[in-house]
């Protein structure tokens, strides 16, 4: 099952929007796709002018995870607010090596 990991850095000004913003994008892509498991975290201890932050997404129960297709509506909604994001986003799939039963 592919999981998604995105992270990015937030201006210390922009914190509210930004997290106002993904909030309504999880919100609206965990309507759209039963099942959906979509979390905003923050990397802990950072103080500075910006954050770090990483969304994550996973589908647990469909065969392939976050497709391609879910990836693209993803990466589409988050245009729409990239200019409150401090350079680019980072984009990473991963697998697990051990399935649970």
């Amino acid at each position: 099952m592919r999981e998604l990991f995105v992270y990015y850095r937030v201006r210390d000004a922009d914190v509210a929007a930004a997290r106002q913003a993904v909030q309504a994008m999880q919100d609206g892509l965990r309507a759209a796709h039963s099942g959906l498991e979509a979390r905003l975290l923050v990397r802990a201890g950072e103080g500075e002018a910006s954050q770090t932050w990483m969304e994550t997404y996973a589908l647990p129960g469909a065969r392939e995870g976050i497709g391609p297709g879910l990836e693209e509506r993803i990466e589409a909604q988050a245009a729409t607010w990239a200019q409150l994001v401090a350079g680019p986003r980072h984009v990473e799939a991963f697998v697990p090596v051990f399935q649970s039963s």
